[in-house]
């Protein structure tokens, strides 16, 4: 029990870990193969660049439609790996926080 303990939380940090690594994925893929849907996210319409401006442009773009709108496969799978593993990440924390409270 205590393995399957410790690998639902060693799973949870895994999948958080994995949700911010798919927002590097999909950033890289956007600068790389579709250079015009960057610059609109990398280029704020008024004032100066920053790594956090552009980090929550990001945030809207992997929250709204345009993504899956551009046809690549790339990109869906990183979305859809974005959108899903938080949510299995909490899964497996709540998982294991019941293993604890039950199996007392």
């Amino acid at each position: 029990m205590i393995i399957l303990y410790l690998a639902l939380l060693i799973g949870g940090v895994v999948l958080f870990v994995l949700s911010y690594v798919a927002q590097f994925r999909i950033a890289k893929r956007l600068r790389e193969q579709h250079p015009q849907q960057w610059k609109i996210i990398a280029e704020p319409d008024r004032g100066k660049p920053s790594a956090f401006r552009t980090f929550m442009r990001l945030q809207h773009v992997l929250r709204s439609p345009a993504l899956p709108a551009m046809g690549d496969a790339t990109i869906d799978a990183w979305q859809r790996v974005w959108r899903y593993s938080p949510w299995l990440g909490w899964l497996s924390w709540l998982a294991a926080l019941a293993m604890r409270f039950l199996l007392r």
